[in-house]
């Protein structure tokens, strides 16, 4: 079969092909540049856990080596700290890291990976699909034609895949404007994440009414000026100065020696395309949605895209078109980012409002504290990681669901488990196989040896099961789960949100439940499932299994704002 063409060769892009790779499909990844990315220290990215976990499983490369885990984050207004915040094992912090540092490992680890192809100075001009494939050209010094089985676009604001396939792009233009330096230099407190709004030192002139500095290795800080509004060009001057008075006012003397090393302006726009599927044809990152105002991440949501895509197409790829689990990426992926973006617009009038009355109410300076915290620290609507409660591909009526600390459709947590080799790793490392995921919740197997506790009690049952359902599963076992009955079984997805949690080894369920993670809708009657047993050692008698049609989630089709053309920005 043809392999996977992948347009832009980004972040985003360039992870795609490597998890496509890790599940054994061939691409060809399409980059219209030299091969490299010039080194910008001002152009840096926010990690959260779940996505640095991801690039740190594709790579291989521990990217904490390239970055810097904030030693804590703290909130000023005027001369006020209104927060402070520490990071540990429950509360991991983000990682902060160039842009050109993870294009580096990504390219390093596709020169390993055989199943994956870069072609240099390839732009696309021409895209044709039909019935089995898709064909792409290229023009340049290495222009040609190229065969393709999907097509995914990962070629940025400007996609050239988006316009080729006529699909709009609305939204709103210069959302906010920042002025950006990266410099060298000593901060009072090394390591620590900083948003300082409506700094005391401010000039009349200087209206850097927020600003935000991010520590990166080597003593290197990036530095963040929210601009008002307007095409205003920020000069060389205005930007020295802000850099003055910024240092000065934090260290409370004159500004300490500091060594300029990049400096750009940043304009978050926010816009979603109308559809991120055609045919065979995809969207991914930020050729399919801009964000990234108060701090939120663009590159985070983009590899969340990667991810959710990855096991689908290599399940199409392998076992031939599966159309609802296809669709079902623009539907999850989609609906998480319109309620990102209605949360940014809920929350930006009040923030970067005038205040008005909102500022004499007492405690408003608080909650506003907290709305800038959830999208730095990516917590809440605005930066917490997507749910897929309402997926065409989440279960319905599974009659011995039990509740646990994930909600059905969001990420599982990283806990302790044992492999079926009897090894102990976390659950995140177990991801991005194509496998779905069984964990059994069982306290005290951790002491035991594997010989003793894969042959006792339940685990004979749940380990027929498993083998028996419509699609390879991984059989894990853990410790302990937040919120998880013992005896619990979760099953996970390949990119980790949680299908379900049964309340024992209930076979039909289990099998009910990975159909429908599949995307798969069977006749009443026409599915050879299992039949429940008992669901623990006491020999509890289970229900049978009652299944009947499932209907799928309708696509959203949210009206939004038109607005000419997709505008670019420069981090």
């Amino acid at each position: 079969m043809d392999p996977v063409i992948i347009v832009g060769a980004g972040p985003v892009g360039l992870a795609l092909a490597l998890a496509l790779g890790r599940q054994e499909v061939p691409t060809v990844v399409l980059d219209e540049g030299p091969g490299h990315e010039e080194p910008r220290p001002a152009r840096t990215v926010v990690l959260r856990e779940d996505t640095a976990a991801l690039l740190t499983r594709l790579t291989g490369d521990a990217l904490d080596d390239h970055g810097v885990r904030w030693a804590g984050w703290r909130s000023l207004r005027r001369k006020q700290v209104m927060s402070e915040t520490s990071f540990g094992e429950d509360d991991p912090a983000p990682l902060h890291l160039t842009q050109h540092a993870i294009t580096r490992a990504l390219r390093a680890a596709l020169d390993d990976e055989p199943l994956a192809r870069i072609a240099t100075d390839s732009r696309l001009d021409m895209i044709e699909q039909e019935h089995s494939g898709v064909t792409a050209h290229t023009r340049g010094p290495k222009g040609t034609w190229w065969r393709g089985s999907y097509l995914v676009g990962c070629d940025g604001p400007r996609s050239t895949v988006r316009k080729l396939q006529d699909i709009r792009f609305p939204g709103r233009t210069a959302v906010e404007r920042h002025a950006v330096a990266a410099l060298r230099t000593e901060l009072p407190r090394p390591g620590q994440a900083l948003l300082h709004r409506t700094p005391p030192w401010r000039t009349s002139g200087s209206s850097a009414g927020e600003v935000t500095a991010r520590p990166l290795p080597d003593g290197v800080w990036r530095l963040d000026w929210l601009l008002p509004p307007g095409k205003d060009l920020v000069t060389p001057d205005l930007l020295v100065a802000r850099i003055r008075e910024t240092l000065a006012g934090w260290t409370d003397g004159p500004a300490p020696a500091y060594e300029l090393l990049d400096t750009g302006v940043h304009t978050v726009h926010h816009r979603l395309a109308r559809r991120w599927r055609a045919g065979r044809v995809f969207l991914a990152g930020d050729a399919a949605h801009l964000l990234g105002a108060l701090g939120t991440q663009g590159l985070d949501e983009g590899l969340r895209d990667a991810d959710n895509l990855a096991w689908k197409l290599a399940l199409a790829w392998h076992h031939g078109p599966h159309e609802g689990l296809l669709d079902s990426y623009q539907t999850e992926r989609r609906a998480v980012i319109a309620s990102r973006l209605r949360a940014a617009d809920q929350a930006l009038p009040v923030l970067r409002g005038s205040g008005g009355l909102r500022s004499y109410v007492p405690g408003a300076a608080r909650g506003h504290d907290t709305l800038h915290a959830d999208g730095h620290l990516g917590r809440g609507a605005l930066g917490a990681p997507g749910t897929y409660a309402d997926s065409p591909l989440a279960p319905r009526h599974v009659d011995g669901e039990v509740p646990v600390g994930t909600p059905v459709g969001a990420p599982v947590a990283d806990v302790r488990i044992t492999a079926e080799d009897g090894s102990f790793v976390r659950l995140r490392d177990r991801l991005g196989r194509g496998a779905l995921l069984v964990v059994l919740v069982a306290p005290g197997t951790a002491v035991w040896d594997r010989k003793h506790w894969m042959t006792a009690g339940i685990m004979p049952r749940l380990a027929a099961a498993v083998t028996a359902l419509p699609h390879p599963a991984e059989l894990l076992v853990a410790e302990e789960y937040p919120g998880a009955p013992a005896h619990a079984v979760l099953l996970v997805r390949p990119d980790g949100h949680l299908v379900t949690a049964l309340g024992g080894v209930r076979p039909a369920d289990l099998y009910t439940a990975a159909e429908a993670a599949l995307g798969k809708v069977s006749a009443p009657g026409t599915a050879e499932k299992p039949e429940d047993g008992e669901t623990d050692e006491e020999g509890e008698q289970t229900e049978k299994a009652e299944k009947g049609q499932r209907t799928e989630e309708a696509r959203e089709s949210e009206q939004e704002e038109a607005a000419a053309g997709a505008g670019s920005r420069v981090r």
